[in-house]
């Protein structure tokens, strides 16, 4: 038996997200975070300097770190690129009830979202983030690429402005919603 429209769910306007945005957003939130991770290789380059001081070594320092730091930007830009990103960056309309999110294409083409699969919400200037849990030790691979997959992960969301819902009712039901569900500090 289909399941009706449930009355309480909130209908948003369709709405894409640009790369661009989602790369600068993501970025933003990978080096808040890990910026740490970039002195690594600069701190142990620059090791040797300090027994026997060379610009030798002072220059192979910057020139390791910056490549790690480009590397790092690249691996959280490519999800713009690959297939599986796709979905991040299509023109849809949301349909936020208790239950779960709908993810709409159309009348018939969606994905569904449950509330589950959403590890923490903020709430910006912009609208909300709504960031995707990670994949558990057991999606992972074994060995050092599920080292490497979980220290360097890229950081997934879905961004929704607050432009696209149709009242400042909906947006109070959509900050209510977060705040039940405890994703909403």
């Amino acid at each position: 038996m289909a399941q009706g429209t449930n009355p309480l769910a909130i209908r948003t306007k369709k709405y894409q997200l640009d790369k661009n945005d989602y790369t600068r957003m993501a970025l933003g939130q990978v080096w808040s975070k890990s910026w740490w991770q970039a002195l690594i290789p600069l701190v142990l380059f620059l090791l040797p300097a300090v027994f026997s001081f060379s610009w030798w070594w002072v220059a192979g320092a910057i020139i390791v770190t910056l490549l790690f730091v480009l590397l790092r930007s690249a691996q959280v830009m490519s999800v713009t690129q690959v297939e599986q990103g796709s979905p991040l960056f299509e023109k849809l309309t949301y349909e936020i009830d208790p239950r779960q999110i709908l993810l709409k294409r159309n009348e018939r083409e969606g994905m569904t979202l449950t509330w589950d699969m959403i590890e923490r919400a903020q709430k910006k200037d912009s609208g909300y983030m709504l960031w995707l849990q990670p994949p558990n030790d057991a999606q992972l691979p074994s060995g050092w690429k599920g080292w490497v997959a979980r220290t360097f992960q890229v950081p997934v969301f879905i961004h929704m402005p607050f432009r696209i819902f149709n009242s400042p009712n909906d947006l109070k039901l959509m900050e209510s919603y977060l705040r039940r569900k405890n994703l909403l500090a």
